[in-house]
């Protein structure tokens, strides 16, 4: 019988974020976006690291943000968007 273990840390470093047409205040959509990433990575894990470790230089296709959401909202949709792409949703450039 296997043992399922989940890894004792997961690190994900993001680089930089580009955010065009967005007229909300960086420091608090980075500060949702890294509280709803973590909750996510906490909860769900980071499915395309489930063989061990992997970069990942860009995720694209993700779905589309509405401009007009609140700094909160923004960081929290972009922390959803960004960990479907570490799902294995969009397309990923290591």
């Amino acid at each position: 019988m296997g043992v399922n273990r989940r890894p004792s840390a997961i690190r994900v470093e993001i680089g930089e974020l580009v955010l065009d047409g967005f007229h909300a205040d960086p420091a608090h959509v980075s500060a949702a976006f890294e509280r709803e990433l973590a909750r996510l990575v906490r909860q769900h894990g980071v499915p395309l690291a489930a063989n061990g470790a992997v970069t990942v230089t860009a995720l694209t296709g993700l779905p589309p943000l509405p401009a007009g959401l609140s700094a909160r909202r923004l960081g929290q949709e972009l922390a959803r968007a960004v960990h479907e792409g570490l799902s294995g949703h969009g397309e990923v450039t290591p």
